[in-house]
């Protein structure tokens, strides 16, 4: 029995996985919720829009986080700053 599992291990790493690793399983790649839904259309005059990109202390939320591209990340970054400069999303919450 222990044999036929160490044969399967072997295999395995034969096959060109010498990296492979049972505790870490692939993640999806997150999909940028900007480029996926075209009709939508990123403005600092909706702060309601906005608020799914910041965290309950009002800190916009990393890339890791809102699965955004580099691009998009850093339209919402200056929509919010925007928003914030004209007191429709606060900077903190308190």
């Amino acid at each position: 029995m222990a044999d036929k599992k160490n044969n399967r291990r072997n295999n395995r790493m034969n096959n060109g996985d010498e990296d492979y690793n049972p505790k870490f399983r692939k993640m999806r790649k997150k999909v940028c919720p900007l480029c996926a839904d075209k009709n939508l259309v990123l403005d600092y005059k909706n702060p309601d829009q906005l608020k799914k990109f910041i965290n309950e202390k009002g800190k916009i939320l990393p890339r890791r986080a809102t699965g955004a591209c580099a691009k998009h990340q850093r339209d919402i970054t200056i929509a919010v700053k925007r928003c914030r400069h004209i007191a429709m999303l606060p900077y903190t919450e308190i």
